[in-house]
């Protein structure tokens, strides 16, 4: 029974060493003797021989690598940064990381590749770029050395940042003096952008008011004319019809009409109560005027 027992234990023993648990951001690989096997393991439950292999496990999710390194400048001066170095390994690239690199990659190829690209860099930059808009074209430039040299071993550079660039006090205040006076300068420059857009907009306004009252004289002036125009319109046609109708009256005004019109004329005289002494040429006719007299 005892015996039973022993087998049983031995035999759980044996199957929870034969066994290795990878976890979700980590991939697998067996060593067998030293020597690395090709096939990489997703995360899960790994089998092996606890006598003759192991599991190594390789994270392969975003790692942060921070870095506190000493540049120098392009003037000579020493500048203080902090640094991050944001990578991952490419799961089908562990084997021949374990291989080439070891599991000692960040010691031994990230950092010196950094260092050295770091260093180059930033000596052709000025100590003030490293704190002006020229900090992500340095960032640009150490990510892809970094990618020319880790990128054929299995390793994904995602990006390289500058956290914080310390400069020398004296620099530093050089520095805030000199933005001080470029932030004034740039005030006054839009101070005068500011009287200058003002002084424009006066002159557009004077203008305008000087074609509307050239356009106002103009239109009164125009109106005149045409009023003058259609009142000369006016009198020529009045006189043309004054002309017109004394025309019809005039062929109108035969010899019987106007003797019928004399004939009329002296017969309201006759009938007026007043004294009347009538003229004539002797030829004018005068119709029962004597005979209205006598009644």
């Amino acid at each position: 029974m005892l015996k039973i027992k022993f087998i049983a234990f031995a035999s759980l023993l044996l199957l929870m060493t034969s066994c290795a648990t990878v976890m979700p951001d980590q991939v697998g690989v067996r060593r067998t003797f030293g020597r690395i096997g090709e096939n990489v393991k997703p995360p899960g439950l790994v089998g092996f021989n606890p006598f003759t292999t192991r599991v190594v496990r390789v994270p392969i999710r975003t790692m942060n690598l921070a870095i506190v390194e000493n540049l120098p400048s392009k003037e000579g001066l020493t500048i203080r940064s902090e640094s991050s170095i944001l990578y991952r390994i490419q799961s089908s690239s562990v084997p021949k990381i374990l291989k080439e690199t070891g599991m000692e990659f960040e010691e031994m190829l990230i950092l010196p590749v950094f260092r050295s690209a770091a260093s180059d860099i930033c000596s052709k930059y000025d100590a003030k770029d490293m704190h002006s808009a020229k900090r992500a074209e340095i960032e640009e430039e150490i990510k892809k050395r970094l990618i020319e040299v880790c990128a054929p071993k299995g390793f994904i550079i995602e990006a390289v940042l500058l956290k914080s660039i310390v400069l020398p006090a004296g620099l530093s205040k050089s520095i805030e003096a000199k933005l001080e006076a470029e932030q004034d300068a740039l005030r006054m420059q839009f101070v005068l952008d500011r009287q200058k857009q003002e002084a424009q907009r006066q002159i557009i306004d004077a203008e305008g008011a000087k074609e509307i009252a050239r356009i106002q004289a103009e239109g009164k002036k125009n109106a005149t004319i045409i009023d003058a125009e259609a009142r000369a319109r006016g009198n020529e046609i009045e006189a043309e019809g004054q002309k017109r109708a004394n025309e019809l009256v005039s062929l109108s005004l035969t010899p019987n009409v106007l003797k019928f019109k004399q004939i009329e004329a002296f017969q309201k005289l006759s009938t007026s109560p007043n004294t009347k002494t009538i003229i004539t040429d002797g030829k004018t006719p005068i119709v029962n005027l004597l005979d209205n007299e006598g009644n």
